[in-house]
């Protein structure tokens, strides 16, 4: 019964790919373990366990590592998008385009020219 409450959030695992991932059940309780690539895709799957769970969910414990802590995520750009529109999803401000493009200046000289198909890294702040 547990499994199938927290389906979603096994699917979301899934989808972002997360590495040596076990579910396990003891005493009532789901166990989830897994490696996330970055701290991004680790905040994904503890949101979904929020939005079904709560806050403090007592019936799902996670136990999920980090391969990259060096940076929040890295973002592949997709046609149409801006460093504001990235900074807003990634932090909620748009206003920090700032510090994705000065991480960035390898690939970007400009704030306003990104292409599809990029790999953005998106800081830690």
């Amino acid at each position: 019964m547990l499994k199938q409450k927290y389906q979603s959030v096994l699917d979301l695992g899934t989808q972002l790919n997360i590495q040596d991932g076990d579910v396990s059940t003891t005493d009532g309780v789901l166990n989830i373990k897994g490696t996330a690539e970055t701290p991004y895709v680790k905040n994904r799957i503890w949101d979904a366990i929020k939005t079904i769970g709560g806050n403090n969910p007592t019936d799902i414990t996670a136990d999920i590592k980090v391969t990259d802590d060096s940076v929040y995520h890295k973002h592949t750009v997709k046609k149409g998008e801006t460093l504001g529109a990235i900074a807003k999803h990634y932090y909620g401000n748009a206003m920090n385009y700032k510090q994705i493009f000065e991480k960035n200046t390898d690939i970007l000289k400009n704030p306003d020219t990104i292409y599809p198909d990029q790999i953005l890294v998106i800081p830690n702040l």
